[in-house]
């Protein structure tokens, strides 16, 4: 039979959070709570007993597991299931690993986590971007709950977020972006605007073995996309032309360093540690192009919206549109597809059209 207790504090008086003890096959066993409160206090202690009781594993001591345990689970569960881009899930681990690291899970609350969030907005973190990272959190406490580390799941309250971002490309703009970017760029980011997919986890990972010059395709292996879906497109003849040159850029520096780059877009510096590396971003280069273009603001990921835009307005049926840049679901694809100014004029010119015939032809039946 066990029961709860709470520990005396300095001055004598009884405080803090509930302790419980119970037996587990014959040895006691005392645990804290985490809560001050009776009866939440009292259903974990019921808990307890009826896992013991039965034979069910019992939970260690959770007030000792500290978050860095978690992350440390949450990192090897991607890694082992696959079930998130270990790379892409770092950059939301960097955050919370800066603010949580050390603290007892049995701490992180409600109110910590809203502090979180005021450390992140005064920060300049978008909203968005903060729900992001509230996600992984969520994600670990609840891998945590999974294996018997964490108690009880706090309540994470989201933040309300922007409107969808509604920027998106026109041929001149890009090109004239694009014109301010060196050779290999260039071909990156006519990939992006042609079939809207991703630069850094789609793009900037290319190899030379994902190229048929002959047979004018690119492909993504299965596995290697945000969604795991794998995806070939056919090459444009702007596009086979521009590949088929920084192929042969690949090819002469493997000739340089005297062994095989793999990488479609390596690294431009031929000597040190990063010679025949691939390229990881070009962030920098991004923005002084914009600057000289005299579009500052853009980024990479409105070629997303620009090539949904720029496929349903060429005819292309809106599944195969949804095929090539990778957008899983309807709902999705419909966010992306963004109608522009121009596409708002472009009606109204095919209107006037259509209704300037219609008044001619009705003028013509009322003379005849």
């Amino acid at each position: 039979m066990g029961y709860l207790y709470q520990q005396k504090q300095r001055d004598g008086t009884k405080g803090g959070p509930w302790w419980l003890k119970y037996y587990v096959n014959g040895r006691p066993v005392r645990e804290s709570t985490g809560t001050r409160e009776y009866k939440k206090a009292l259903r974990i202690l019921k808990d307890r007993e009826g896992r013991a009781a039965v034979g069910l594993p019992v939970p260690r001591r959770v007030d000792r597991i500290r978050y860095d345990e978690l992350a440390d689970d949450l990192r090897r569960h991607y890694e082992t299931t696959g079930e998130r881009n270990l790379e892409e899930a770092e950059d939301r681990f960097k955050p919370l690993d800066r603010f949580f690291n050390g603290r007892r899970v049995v701490d992180i609350d409600g109110a910590l986590t809203s502090r979180y969030i005021q450390v992140r907005q005064q920060s300049g973190v978008a909203n968005g971007t903060i729900n992001r990272e509230l996600n992984v959190l969520s994600r670990l406490l609840r891998l945590g709950y999974e294996h018997n580390k964490v108690l009880r799941l706090p309540i994470i309250h989201k933040l309300k977020e922007a409107d969808p971002r509604k920027g998106f490309f026109e041929r001149d703009a890009f090109e004239a972006v694009r014109n301010n970017l060196r050779p290999d760029l260039q071909v990156a980011v006519t990939i992006a605007f042609t079939f809207g997919w991703r630069i850094q986890s789609e793009v900037l990972t290319l190899t030379l073995s994902q190229i048929d010059l002959e047979a004018g395709t690119l492909r993504l292996d299965p596995g290697t996309t945000k969604n795991d879906d794998g995806r070939i497109v056919y090459l444009t003849a702007e596009l086979q032309r521009m590949i088929a040159e920084q192929v042969e850029r690949v090819k002469q520096l493997s000739r340089k360093l005297q062994r095989v780059v793999p990488h479609l877009f390596p690294h431009p510096h031929c000597k040190g540690k990063y010679a025949g590396t691939r390229l990881q971003d070009f962030k920098t280069a991004w923005r002084s192009a914009c600057a000289d273009a005299n579009v500052v603001g853009m980024i990479r990921h409105d070629f997303r919206r620009t090539a949904v835009r720029n496929l349903v307005n060429a005819g292309v049926p809106e599944r195969v549109a949804q095929t090539i840049t990778g957008h899983r679901t309807r709902s999705i694809f419909d966010r992306y597809h963004i109608i522009s100014p121009a596409d708002l004029k472009e009606a109204a010119k095919r209107l006037a059209g259509i209704t300037t015939g219609i008044t001619a032809k009705t003028l013509e039946d009322g003379n005849s």
